[in-house]
C-alpha cells in the first residue's frame, strides 16, 4: 500500500494538463476560479477512474474507429491549449480567456486528458496489496488517490495565484507561458504513445 501511495505521488505530482492547467487560471482568474475548476477536475479525475476500472476506458479505446478517433481528438485539443498557453502574451494567464472554464471545464479536460487514464490504468492494474480482496483493495485505492490528489492539486493552484501577485516583467511571464505550453506538450506525447501503440 506505500508502494502505491509513493507512485501516486509521483505521478500526480508531475507536471501534467490538470495541474498546469490549475496553476494557470490560479494565475490568470484567481483562487475563487480555481478552485471551482479544481472541483469540476475532481470530478472528472474520479470519472476517468471509473471508466478504467470498469473496463469501459478499455473497451471503448480499443475499438478500431472510435479508439484512435476519441484519442486523436484529445490530442489536437490539448495541443491547442499548449499552443493558446504558449502565445498568451506577456502576462501569465495561460490561457486568453475572458472567464475561467469552471466545474464542466475541469470534468471535461480530465475526461479527454490522455494522463489520467494512463496514469488510472498504471494505478489499477498493478500495486496488488489486496489480492484477496479486489473490491475493497480499489475502493483504498480510490481513496489514497483522493487523499493525495486533493493538496498536491491545491499546491499547483497557491502556485498559480502567487505567481498572479509576483510583479514579473511581461517578457519573464511571456517565458513562463513558453515553458508551461513546452511541457503541456511532452507530457501529452508522453501520455499518448503508450495509447497510440
Amino acid at each position: 500500500m506505500l508502494t502505491f501511495a509513493v507512485a501516486l505521488f509521483f505521478l500526480i505530482i508531475t507536471p501534467g494538463i490538470g495541474v498546469l492547467t490549475t496553476a494557470g487560471i490560479g494565475a490568470g482568474f484567481g483562487a475563487g476560479s480555481g478552485i471551482r475548476f479544481l472541483v469540476g477536475l475532481f470530478i472528472g479525475t474520479n470519472l476517468a477512474a471509473l471508466l478504467v476500472v470498469t473496463g469501459i476506458a478499455a473497451v471503448v479505446l480499443a475499438h478500431p474507429i472510435i479508439g484512435p478517433t476519441l484519442l486523436y481528438a484529445s490530442l489536437a485539443y490539448l495541443l491547442y491549449l499548449a499552443f493558446r498557453i504558449g502565445w498568451a502574451g506577456s502576462r501569465v494567464a495561460f490561457i486568453e480567456r475572458k472567464s475561467a472554464p469552471g466545474i464542466p471545464g475541469g470534468i471535461g479536460l480530465q475526461l479527454i486528458n490522455p494522463k489520467s487514464y494512463a496514469v488510472n490504468t498504471t494505478l489499477f492494474s498493478g500495486f496488488h496489496f489486496m489480492a484477496e480482496n479486489p473490491t475493497l483493495e480499489i475502493a483504498i485505492k480510490f481513496a489514497i488517490i483522493n487523499v493525495i490528489w486533493i493538496p498536491v492539486h491545491l499546491t499547483w493552484l497557491w502556485a498559480g495565484v502567487s505567481l498572479k501577485r509576483l510583479d514579473l516583467s511581461p517578457r519573464t511571464q511571456s517565458v513562463i507561458n513558453k515553458l508551461m505550453a513546452l511541457s503541456m506538450v511532452i507530457v501529452v506525447v508522453l501520455a499518448a504513445l503508450p495509447a497510440a501503440r
